[in-house]
């Protein structure tokens, strides 16, 4: 209902946006602690199983077979069955399993463990972003899920951490992957404070559970309920009800009514971020290794590296309402580019250090402004699909770059590798100042106007959401 997004718009923001913020965050940390670790444990398992470069490649990529097809079944989950089912679910299924692959015995094995643990953390944050960004006013939507996509920072901090202190110690790669489970804890004390989204209630036509979340949030932001807009309602949100979409439908819906081009931009952004990002994440100690450091000045390398990530972040999530998602995303791919070049024509380890430390802060700020992005340019009806597939294309980039350079490494070698880094951001770089929309400032129902909302049915406050289809 219109007046009730009207509400929603207009709630200041307050306690329960921050305690959101901080549980979607806390997620992320775990996420990005999980696949942080899988880069220290590398180079102990490929000693203990005398493992190929190939192999180590293979192996670093597990994580995100699994996050691809995690992040896709997230987004059918999202749309159909609501958002929070799916970050709960998603959280608990990666910490089972984490668990189980901290007792494997042949690296084949540890493989199909991390590869089903991926599947948990590419669900959860495929939904988080789409999620939280549903219960947050267009003013500071944009620095709202910047910052919670800044926890990601401190996932790999913590995991670098870990990587030096835990690593080393007898079987310290099987208890690093015992530590990441922890979120199984979290879930028994979220499972009833976390809200469904309202934006994705009214959609299907639940208005009295939507009003419910709406009072609470007015409630706890301590203003009580918020006067009514003036301003007139917007058209695409007066009384909807949407039919829940087949899989099939709600993907086919990402390439409808001038939304091809929203998502056709989205993939190649987020494909050929992933690729650079993961490729640098995953081979840096190993990289560093080859290049003559011993393991444990490499772990401290990568501990400086990884803790340039939040100002990454964080920097970039003030950008993102003060300037524009898309010039956040530009600009700071471009410090990347420059970064990755400073990396490939490093002569000594301290340029490699400061290179590193660059490459770093700006890798991270372009995802900052992903996050903030990619929900906004789809409609509620699919924002979950539109999202998590966006996130499945982009985990192709993380499964071939460990992959691509383990093989690459021996021809190209050290500088090599970052000059094709140089070369994938460049894409990205045109395709989002080209093609990219912007989005500061602008209503989640704004911005999707004119988008195929022609496809909603239309009903009254009496009528019963409709059956799936």
């Amino acid at each position: 209902m219109a007046d009730l997004l009207d509400r929603l718009e207009r709630i200041p923001y307050g306690r329960p946006h921050r305690k959101l913020q901080l549980q979607g965050g806390l997620g992320y940390v775990f996420d990005t602690m999980d696949a942080g670790v899988v880069s220290f444990i590398l180079p102990v398992v490929a000693g203990i199983w005398a493992l190929s470069t190939q192999q180590v490649g293979l192996l670093g990529s597990s994580t995100y077979f699994g996050y691809f097809f995690g992040a896709l079944v997230a987004g059918q989950i999202g749309d159909r069955y609501g958002r929070k089912v799916v970050m709960l679910g998603a959280l608990g299924f990666y910490a089972v399993f984490t668990l189980i692959a901290a007792t494997s015995v042949h690296w084949l094995e540890l493989f199909f463990l991390r590869a089903l643990a991926g599947f948990g953390t590419g669900a959860e944050s495929a939904i988080i972003a789409p999620f939280l960004a549903e219960f947050v006013p267009s003013k500071y939507r944009g620095r709202y899920v910047g910052v919670i996509s800044g926890f990601f920072s401190f996932g790999f901090v913590v995991a670098a951490l870990l990587g030096k202190f835990v690593v080393p110690l007898p079987d310290g790669w099987r208890w690093v992957q015992v530590i990441t489970a922890l979120p199984i804890v979290m879930i028994l004390i979220w499972r009833r404070s976390i809200p469904e989204s309202p934006r994705y209630l009214i959609r299907m036509g639940r208005m009295d559970e939507a009003r419910a979340v709406i009072e609470r949030l007015e409630g706890q932001s301590g203003r009580g309920p918020v006067p009514a807009s003036q301003a007139a309602p917007t058209p695409d949100d007066s009384v909807i009800v949407e039919r829940r979409l087949s899989p099939l439908a709600s993907i086919a819906e990402l390439f409808r009514a001038g939304r091809a081009r929203r998502t056709a931009v989205a993939w190649i952004v987020w494909l050929v971020q992933t690729f650079a990002y993961y490729g640098f994440i995953t081979w840096i100690p190993s990289l560093l290794v080859a290049r003559g450091l011993d393991i444990s000045k490499s772990f401290t390398f990568s501990l400086l590296i990884y803790v340039m990530m939040v100002p990454g972040y964080f920097t970039a999530a003030y950008l993102n309402d003060l300037l524009d998602r898309k010039i956040v995303i530009a600009g700071y791919s471009i410090g990347a580019g420059i970064a990755a070049l400073g990396m490939a024509l490093a002569q000594s380890n301290t340029q490699v250090l400061i290179a590193g430390m660059a490459l770093s802060l700006f890798l991270n700020g372009v995802y900052s402004g992903l996050y903030s992005y990619t929900p906004e340019i789809f409609p509620t009806r699919v924002r979950a699909t539109g999202m998590a597939t966006t996130s499945a294309i982009a985990r192709l980039g993380a499964i071939a770059a460990p992959i691509i350079i383990g093989a690459a490494y021996s021809s190209l070698g050290f500088g090599g590798v970052f000059t094709m880094m140089v070369i994938v951001l460049a894409i990205g770089i045109a395709a989002i100042l080209i093609f990219g929309v912007s989005t500061a400032g602008r209503s989640l129902e704004e911005l999707n106007e004119g988008t195929g909302q022609s496809s909603t049915v239309r009903t009254d406050r009496a009528t019963p959401a409709p059956k799936e289809e």
